[in-house]
């Protein structure tokens, strides 16, 4: 092809509008048929920015009553409006939260949520987009001239020229998404201002004999790296003031220069930053020109409502072999209970906070106590109970405040705050029981003694000593079982229309038939006759007998 020809198709495609509909802001609806530079032209491509992108897919949503943040649980009367008024007013942002606030996976899921796909050279590593190259630098680079540049600014990596000058119109184009185009940095004092915005390689200049000055001599830095996304730095204070200097000219005027370095570099990137409350409030680890242009500050919380809390820990939660869990809901609401009484601990130090992965990660070691005692070896559902809820010990993370730091201090008050868990979940579920039941549930047990309760006893009814058989035993135990399973149920009922509500696609289907799950029903109901007034019974060692 003639270099004439290439100047034609350029020049039309730059200066012709677009020539296609939209899927979604900036996205061609055939973009999965466009796979080359000449296709991408053809249609006279219109990059859209990302401050547009998140602006316009932001009020597409919103318009359609969609949530915009799916994953983001809880957040709905406070913190989500703060998100939307910084993005449709175009703000990078600071998002200040104690640990587990999710403030990572809020940027993480601006970046899914409302980027649309962009088309990039494929295999760039700074998303070098093609038709973003001035209409003359791209011309010449189809005809293998030299460029001549009016301003040494960067437009796309001398690996990406080189494969236009070497493919022409047949240039592999790639649509990548908003979940590759996000990048996360977690600040540590051994980032170096070279890391944040590149450095000139000697490697390079040696090996390939390029000067100093030449675009090739340049390796990208993690700023250009998130050039057309989302660049979360996590534990901003974390950097020193001379490394966050780096980042002020990107965030005033949208480049940056690197070191004498004389090219400009725009990497069109949303900025979302994170710190923790003693960071941010410290006098310097912020520095003031950097603190002003976050222009919007959002302040995060940890979850207000226990259901909220729940949904989190199914949600994040790593389960192996699912299919063969149940899960029953008061298991789920006690480890609630016990991250939101662990964070009002007067003991516990409140500056640090209570991670709501300690919810999640307590979730998934208490399933797998219940998968090593007695799912694995006897080929049966893992159904969590109360008498395995101690191994959540390993997972229970806090600092203390008031006493010595010891682990024996932090053992001794969880185990008060499991207790307490389990006691104000119990009255939630142990409820409604006519008194009658009571009294005839409290004489069984001057007959039949004591009621054995471990780990070890599996529930199926071939065991003489399972908690079927036991429960056979005791007629009103029975019944009253009946009617705590019914206040399960309701509850159940509930929190599958919050999971529906908040779109978590999570089977809480239960056979409320199943011997485990029974026995797990069994020890919520014997504790919550321990709390009756007066108590029905009394638990020592593993045994319930009468009070």
């Amino acid at each position: 092809m003639i270099s004439e020809d290439f100047k034609v198709i350029v020049h039309k495609s730059y200066n012709s509008d677009a020539d296609y509909k939209q899927s979604v802001l900036g996205l061609p609806e055939n973009y999965k048929e466009i796979k080359t530079l000449e296709d991408l032209l053809s249609i006279n491509y219109k990059h859209v920015s990302v401050n547009d992108q998140l602006r316009g897919n932001l009020i597409t949503k919103l318009k359609s009553q969609q949530f915009p943040y799916s994953g983001i649980i809880g957040y709905d009367e406070d913190i989500v409006p703060s998100l939307n008024r910084a993005i449709l007013s175009a703000h990078d942002m600071l998002l200040v939260g104690q640990i587990g606030q999710a403030k990572t996976k809020i940027a993480e899921t601006v970046a899914k949520n409302l980027l649309s796909p962009i088309p990039i050279v494929e295999g760039s590593i700074t998303n070098d987009i093609p038709t973003l190259i001035p209409e003359s630098e791209l011309v010449s680079l189809l005809n293998d001239k030299e460029i001549t540049r009016s301003r040494p600014e960067f437009y796309v990596s001398t690996e990406t020229e080189d494969k236009i000058r070497n493919n022409r119109l047949d240039t592999k184009i790639v649509w990548i998404d908003g979940p590759s185009r996000y990048k996360y940095l977690l600040a540590t004092p051994d980032i170096s201002v070279k890391d944040l915005v590149g450095q000139i390689d000697a490697i390079k200049i040696a090996k390939r004999g390029v000067e100093i000055y030449n675009m090739e001599s340049y390796s990208p830095g993690q700023l250009l790296l998130a050039r057309h996304g989302v660049f979360c730095i996590d534990e901003l204070p974390v950097l020193d003031p001379r490394k966050q200097v780096a980042l002020l000219s990107v965030l005033q005027e949208g480049i940056y220069t690197t070191g004498s370095y004389p090219v400009i570099f725009k990497p069109n990137t949303r900025i979302i930053a994170t710190a923790n409350p003693i960071d941010y409030t410290h006098s310097g680890k912020i520095i003031e020109p950097l603190y002003d242009r976050m222009k919007s500050h959002i302040i995060t919380r940890y979850p207000k409502k226990v259901y909220d809390e729940m949904m989190i820990m199914v949600q994040e939660a790593k389960i192996s072999n699912s299919r063969n869990v149940v899960l029953p809901i008061f298991i789920l609401r006690t480890l609630a209970e016990i991250t939101r009484i662990a964070r009002d601990h007067p003991e516990i130090n409140h500056e640090k906070g209570v991670s709501v992965r300690m919810s999640i990660h307590s979730l998934e070691i208490l399933i797998s106590e219940a998968e090593r005692v007695r799912g694995i070896i006897n080929n049966i559902k893992a159904v969590p109970r109360f008498s395995d809820i101690y191994s959540i010990r390993q997972t229970s993370k806090f600092e203390l405040s008031e006493i010595d730091d010891s682990h024996e201090n932090r053992i001794n008050i969880l185990d008060a705050i499991i207790s307490d868990a389990i006691k104000k979940v119990c009255a939630q579920y142990v409820t409604n029981v006519p008194p009658e039941r009571l009294m005839n549930l409290k004489n069984e047990f001057k007959i039949n003694k004591a009621f054995h309760v471990s780990q070890d006893i599996s529930g199926s009814a071939k065991n003489p000593k399972s908690y079927e058989s036991q429960v056979n035993k005791f007629s009103s135990l029975r019944e009253i079982m009946d009617i705590v399973i019914n206040n399960i149920s309701q509850d159940q009922k509930h929190f599958e229309e919050s999971l529906l509500e908040n779109a978590i696609n999570v089977d809480t289907s239960k056979d409320t038939k199943d011997p485990e799950y029974l026995s797990s029903v069994t020890e919520l109901v014997l504790e919550g006759l321990r709390f009756t007034d007066p108590p029905i019974l009394d638990r020592k060692e593993g045994i319930y007998a009468h009070a």
